[in-house]
């Protein structure tokens, strides 16, 4: 996060957190409720239908009673930072000036847990506005290292994401990301370069690069965001600590052979993590 009373200049600070300098000193104007409530919409229609684009989209809100055109869906799609998973030129917008790094998981084998971390966005409606969730995810087991709520797009909450899985468990081999200027930006590839992680990006238009975190987010969605609709976000990070529990500890997988991801995370681990 900006610390203003720290001596590294504000300019300095954004640009290593990958945002621009005047987003900091941006108040930012309360979201209306008729937009809430279309935002809302659009999250359950994207996580059924990642395919829709904003023309879809649109039709699919009119066929539940809200009247809204193309242009407006696209800017709050943009505003959720949420976009359809057909290839096009810019799927996810690199930070300025940042290194885009080359896919390493085509053809890869990923069996053991501490191999291939990943990590992504999505958004979390809440009664009265709306937040943001990124996770680290442990790629051969699907086990949840850590995870941060944040009501900006900002990378200051993915970098704290990845600072607390790298403090707990052993630095995995690769890191798996998209190209969105959170993960692009110095702060956040410096903390993986810094404890020696090659850094894997997903090419663009290619969700599936990044498949398992993409399945996290419907099964987070379905079993526990859409069933409580949270009232804050205080609310939202105690049911979520709530759900990754049960996600990591009881929660079964048809792809691990019926196992949690605990079981295959434990079961299969190349290195023993610095702190469990």
């Amino acid at each position: 996060m900006i610390d203003r009373s720290h001596p590294l200049p504000i300019t300095r600070q954004a640009r290593l957190l990958g945002l621009a300098r005047s987003s900091v000193y941006y108040e930012p104007a309360p979201t209306g409720e008729r937009d809430l409530a279309l935002m809302t919409a659009i999250d359950e229609i994207h996580t059924e239908l990642p395919f829709y684009g904003a023309r879809r989209i649109r039709n699919e809100l009119r066929d539940r009673g809200f009247a809204s055109g193309r242009g407006h869906v696209s800017t709050l799609m943009r505003q959720m930072g949420i976009t359809a998973i057909a290839p096009k030129r810019k799927l996810t917008k690199p930070a300025p000036g940042h290194k885009i790094y080359p896919y390493l998981l085509r053809d890869l084998e990923i069996t053991a847990a501490g191999h291939v971390w990943a990590t992504d966005i999505t958004y979390i409606p809440l009664a009265k506005g709306f937040c943001y969730l990124t996770a680290i995810m442990d790629w051969a087991s699907r086990r949840v290292l850590s995870w941060r709520l944040s009501n900006t797009l900002d990378a200051a909450f993915c970098i704290e994401a990845l600072e607390e899985a790298l403090a707990r468990y052993e630095a995995p081999q690769i890191f798996n990301t998209d190209q969105g200027s959170q993960f692009t930006c110095e702060g956040f590839t410096s903390v993986l370069t810094g404890h020696g992680v090659q850094i894997s990006m997903d090419g663009r238009g290619r969700w599936l690069d990044n498949v398992f975190i993409e399945r996290l987010w419907r099964s987070v969605k379905h079993e526990e965001v859409y069933l409580k609709a949270y009232e804050n976000l205080t609310e939202a990070r105690r049911e979520l600590a709530a759900y990754f529990d049960f996600y990591n500890h009881r929660r079964r997988h048809q792809g691990l052979s019926d196992r949690t991801p605990d079981e295959v995370y434990w079961s299969t681990l190349r290195t023993q993590p610095a702190a469990a």
